[in-house]
C-alpha cells in the first residue's frame, strides 16, 4: 500500500501532458489553489458523473479561487475525446505509467466488487497556494462528490 498524503504535506511536484498536448506543472501554478481529482477511466458512467459535475460547478470553484485538474491513467487521445464528448472545461492530466497517482498515494490496493485488485482509487487533493496539501480525500464516491467538496471546502451558497 503506497502512504497516503496528508494535510500540510508536500505536494508531490509532477509535469504531465494534457489531452491538448501540452503540459502542466504542479510547481508553474504555485499561488493558486488547485483541486486535483483522480478518477480511474475517462467515459465510464461515474467517472463521467464527476467529470461533468466538476465541469458544472468550474465558475463557482473559479470565483473562489480554485483551478480544476482531472488525473488519470488514459492517454491523452483518450481525455481529449472525453473532453469534447462531454464538453469539460478543465484540464484533463494523462499519467498512463502511474508514476503520479502511486505518488500521491491514488493508486494501489482497493475493493472492486468485494475482491482486493491492484488499481486507481478515486481521490481528491487540494493543494494550497504553498504546494501543501490542504485537503486529501481517497476513495470518494463519483455522485455527489463535488457537492461534498465544496461543503467541506466551505463553498456552499445554499
Amino acid at each position: 500500500m503506497t502512504d497516503r498524503l496528508q494535510t500540510g504535506d508536500t505536494a508531490p511536484d509532477f509535469t504531465l501532458p494534457t489531452d491538448e498536448g501540452q503540459d502542466v506543472t504542479l510547481s508553474g501554478l504555485r499561488g493558486r489553489k488547485v483541486i486535483l481529482y483522480v478518477y480511474p477511466s475517462a467515459m465510464t458512467p461515474g467517472c463521467t458523473k464527476q467529470a461533468c459535475d466538476f465541469r458544472d460547478s468550474l465558475a463557482s470553484l473559479q470565483a473562489a479561487g480554485y483551478e480544476v485538474l482531472g488525473l488519470s491513467p488514459d492517454k491523452p487521445e483518450k481525455l481529449a475525446k472525453f473532453r469534447e464528448r462531454d464538453a469539460l472545461t478543465f484540464p484533463l492530466l494523462s499519467d498512463p505509467e502511474k508514476k503520479v497517482l502511486t505518488a500521491y498515494g491514488a493508486f494501489g490496493e482497493k475493493k472492486n466488487y468485494g475482491r482486493v485488485v491492484q488499481g486507481v482509487i478515486r481521490s481528491t487533493f487540494v493543494i494550497d497556494e504553498d504546494g501543501e496539501i490542504a485537503l486529501a480525500q481517497y476513495n470518494v464516491r463519483a455522485t455527489g462528490h463535488v457537492a461534498k467538496l465544496r461543503k467541506d471546502l466551505g463553498l456552499d451558497s445554499d
